[in-house]
């Protein structure tokens, strides 16, 4: 593989990540000063915002991120879920490149990397490796591999340096971020922060994902639709992640499939997605759409990815189960409690507000009161619940942080939302929650 601009060597030093971090944010603000000197000079008087997004700045901060991987792009990840349904226009245009695969590591850093997790002359433990990934993404890219006992691996590599760097690179791009003037200056975003290095830290950690991996096949079982890998211990170490390979295609290839197949998987997802909060109580918290493939062979879905899965609280179950219940019986007084107890609002909000969050929660399951399938690909919901939410976000005397467990479990289940319209589903959601109702 050779060193072309899509193979750079990554930053692997937190100083020289912090450099670069900080080279960025000086020519940003470079092109702030002069560009609002010139345009105050026309009479002009532009936001911050106009100002730090120009079209040259966009291209800067995406380029500079992708470059650094880790963190730096996860982070943007996190707050992203689509193509831009659900955020501002100018930094959806940040964010979707960071939702692509991420360049990869040049192959004299990759022997280098795997060298350090196998010891020098791991070549003659397998069969074949390819040292040329077949996914790239934020915090490791993967390999194809070939033992001598004929088992086809996919191999996770870790980009060196993302675990020492994960602090000072979330910090670092919350800067960025706020220097944007997207988010209101008035918003504490210290507690999400603090969270999102706690995630990635786990996510940075390949046997704590081995662990997940099994704990989660476990409570699977031998499900008819879903399958997920296995781990294959010989070449699994902190920074390296070996697991059977499956063979399958991206999901959105799904789209060509059957009306009925896709509404069936899409169903089965939903319905996975209730056992993770009230059977498994283990959930895969990251909605990415590489993390799901489909297998056109059986129409099956293999499920990929176990770095961003976590334990749900036995109380915070619970509680969304008294909430979905209350809201499928149209149980308003129900639904407050449960929200109050699950601690998406406080007993100090104004009942106007707590009116909000209740009215919001109702309109995010409004396919639950649909009689019959609920057409997700013609649907705009996911619309109307962000200007609902955004309303009620921008309320100063509301802010409120809820509880990180909630954030996730809701992340999942709007990954889901735009999966079935990307799919063109029509999901009986209440069929789909049926055996919790």
């Amino acid at each position: 593989m050779s060193d072309t601009p899509k193979s750079r060597p990554i930053p692997s030093s937190r100083l020289s990540r912090m450099t670069r971090i900080g080279a960025l944010a000086g020519k940003i603000a470079g092109s702030v000063v002069s560009q609002g000197a010139a345009k105050l000079l026309s009479g002009q008087r532009p936001s911050l915002s106009a100002l730090v997004l120009t079209p040259r700045n966009i291209q800067r901060i995406t380029d500079q991120l992708a470059t650094l991987r880790g963190a730096a792009m996860k982070l943007g990840q996190l707050i992203s879920m689509d193509g831009g349904e659900l955020l501002p226009p100018e930094l959806s245009a940040i964010l979707a490149r960071l939702r692509e695969d991420a360049d990869p590591m040049p192959k004299a850093q990759l022997q280098a990397v795997l060298d350090d997790a196998w010891q020098p002359g791991w070549q003659d433990t397998l069969l074949y490796f390819s040292f040329a990934p077949i996914a790239a993404a934020s915090i490791g890219q993967v390999h194809k591999a070939i033992t001598f006992n004929g088992e086809t691996l996919a191999i996770k590599v870790q980009y060196p340096g993302i675990g020492d760097s994960i602090n000072s690179d979330v910090d670092n791009v919350a800067s960025i971020i706020k220097l944007s003037g997207l988010l209101p200056g008035t918003l504490d975003i210290k507690p999400l922060l603090s969270q999102a290095k706690a995630q990635l830290h786990d996510e940075a950690d390949y046997l704590r994902e081995a662990a997940m991996l099994r704990q989660y096949s476990k409570a699977l079982g031998n499900h008819p639709d879903f399958v997920v890998p296995d781990v294959f211990d010989e070449f699994t170490t902190a920074t390296t992640l070996a697991m059977t390979h499956i063979k399958s295609d991206p999901i959105i290839t799904l789209a060509q499939a059957p009306q009925a197949v896709r509404n069936r998987l899409m169903t089965g997802l939903f319905s996975l997605f209730f056992d993770e909060v009230f059977s498994f109580r283990l959930i895969q918290s990251d909605p990415n759409m590489a993390n799901y493939r489909y297998i056109a062979e059986s129409e099956t879905v293999a499920l990929l990815d176990f770095g961003a899965c976590r334990d749900v609280p036995e109380a915070v179950s619970k509680g969304y189960l008294a909430l979905l219940r209350a809201m499928a019986k149209d149980d308003m007084a129900g639904v407050a409690q449960a929200a109050l107890d699950i601690g998406l609002m406080q007993t100090t909000h104004s009942e106007s507000q707590q009116a909000t969050v209740v009215a919001l929660g109702k309109l995010a399951c409004e396919a639950l009161y649909c009689d019959g399938p609920y057409d997700f690909a013609n649907s705009d919901l996911l619309t109307r619940v962000q200007a609902l939410g955004m309303q009620l976000s921008f309320d100063e005397d509301f802010w409120h942080i809820p509880p990180v467990d909630a954030i996730f479990i809701h992340r999942k289940l709007g990954g889901l939302y735009l999966l079935a319209k990307q799919l063109n589903t029509q999901i009986d959601l209440r069929e789909a929650a049926s055996k919790w109702l």
